[in-house]
């Protein structure tokens, strides 16, 4: 059944949910409303056999030279329920009452309407019993009997053709079975008008995407109308393509950006290969590239595959999908800085790198904190004179957070500059003369900002330049 189900189109669910709902509605007021008519004609057939016994027994004497049937009226003969009495002027008529008077020898004293004397009726009369309330058969109709203690001896039977009320009640079933069937029917219609309207802004919506998918054209968005829960979905569905574009043109971006900074390194590398190729094919030009000429042309090769694998290493860390990167676990800072500053000095011996690092634990990834710190302090290296000293701090911020600070005593950066040292491939008209790849602050910025923190950059007075990295604290609360 439930395999069956989730076969199902939404459409057919909802007309299928709408149908049950009615159903199980109409079904229930139904029941009710036959269970309210039967209980009210139970009462009524209990009221009126109380009534007409009580009425008999109150003067039996009265009674007893009537005819079993309840008469037609009662003109002024004393107390007696409503439209009862001893015969008088009016002919009785059935109303479907029976009554008799029974004597304490168990015979019945009165005009008799032929009703048998049970052993119900018997125990009334010896007492054994207040009243007696029993279901009999006669001449076919089914009757309701009660028996009750007459005034002087003996008891009062009074019963009731059951029948007609079986047969009304009967009818009432049959016109409640038939409505309900209409109802039903009627639901069904409506269940799929109702789940065909409702789902008309989904099957627009599932166009407007089919139609994104087809053309791939993520700047259209999806009409959006209202404010209901599919207007909601809709709006969710343009945020999603936003991003995705926003994405796709970000790795556009970057592949356009690495394959001009590749290029240059490449071309270079290339002259120069075909150039020492040239000299090892052609002997005869060898006077042409002198030993000397020879070794920078060598180490210049060297340089321009160092930086080429130094780019192509920066291009991966910013093209990294989060799901390839490493579980977070909690991360001791100062180990990490202390392990970067310890690499940083071993390729600038000629600075000296003065640390103040406090204790902190951040939740984030070894790797790529320690990457970010080496950054940092490859870029102050790189500026700072021979001789000069890197300033390196680390200590809770009082903010729920840690600073990250270092400071060199570099020529500083322009003003124009500091709102682009983070965007990739930026490289300053100071910088342009010196090796890299406008890589390593975008990926210190990256890497601050996917552990929940920042970076920031200001001058140092009287020159060089902070740099500051803020993250947040690991607390095991969190």
């Amino acid at each position: 059944m439930i395999a069956w189900w989730h076969r199902r189109t939404l459409h057919d669910r909802l007309s299928l949910l709408v149908t049950g709902a009615v159903t199980v509605a109409v079904l229930t007021v139904a029941a009710v409303a036959f269970a309210a008519v039967f209980e009210i004609q139970h009462r009524q057939i209990q009221s009126q056999l109380t009534a007409d016994a009580q009425a008999i027994a109150a003067q039996p004497e009265q009674w007893r030279a009537s005819t079993g049937q309840l008469p037609d009226a009662m003109p002024d003969y004393g107390p007696g329920p409503a439209g009862h009495g001893p015969p008088g002027r009016h002919r009785p008529r059935d109303l479907g009452a029976r009554w008799q008077i029974v004597g304490s020898d168990g015979a019945a004293v009165s005009d008799s309407a032929s009703l048998p004397v049970t052993a119900g009726v018997r125990d009334v009369l010896a007492g054994r019993r207040r009243s007696a309330q029993e279901q009999l058969t006669i001449n076919g109709d089914r009757y309701q009997m009660l028996t009750i203690p007459a005034t002087g001896g003996g008891v009062v039977q009074v019963a009731i053709n059951q029948d007609p009320v079986r047969r009304t009640l009967a009818q009432l079933g049959a016109l409640l079975v038939a409505g309900s069937a209409v109802g039903i029917a009627g639901a069904a219609l409506l269940g799929r008008r109702v789940a065909r309207a409702g789902l008309t802004p989904v099957s627009r919506l599932a166009e407007a995407v089919e139609g994104v998918a087809a053309t791939m054209d993520l700047t259209r968005p999806v009409p959006v109308h209202g404010v209901d829960e599919i207007a909601r979905l809709g709006r969710s569905v343009n945020t999603m393509l936003g991003a995705i574009d926003a994405s796709r043109r970000a790795q556009r971006t970057l592949v356009e950006d690495a394959g001009h900074e590749l290029r240059t390194p490449l071309t270079s590398i290339r002259t120069n290969v075909e150039l020492l190729l040239a000299v090892e094919r052609r002997p005869e030009l060898a006077h042409r590239l002198p030993p000397q000429e020879r070794a920078k042309l060598l180490a210049d090769l060297e340089s321009q595959v160092a930086e080429l694998a130094t780019l192509t290493t920066e291009l991966v860390e910013l093209a990294r999908e989060e799901t390839a990167r490493g579980e977070p676990e909690p991360v001791d800072l100062a180990d990490v800085v202390a392990a970067a500053i310890q690499r940083v000095r071993t390729r600038a011996p000629g600075l000296t790198f003065d640390a103040g690092l406090a204790p902190v634990t951040v939740f984030g990834r070894p790797g790529e904190l320690e990457r970010m710190a080496v950054n940092v302090l490859d870029n102050a290296a790189k500026w700072s004179p021979p001789g000069s000293t890197v300033t390196v701090t680390l200590g809770p911020d009082g903010a729920g957070g840690c600073t990250l600070t270092v400071r060199d005593d570099g020529p500083g950066i322009d003003e124009a500059d500091r709102p682009h040292v983070f965007d990739r491939f930026y490289r300053a008209a100071a910088a342009r003369s010196m090796p890299g790849s406008g890589l390593g602050l975008a990926i210190v910025a990256q890497t601050a900002a996917q552990h929940g923190g920042a970076v920031a950059v200001a001058p140092n007075e009287p020159h060089g330049t902070v740099l500051t990295v803020r993250l947040p604290v690991f607390s095991r609360d969190s």
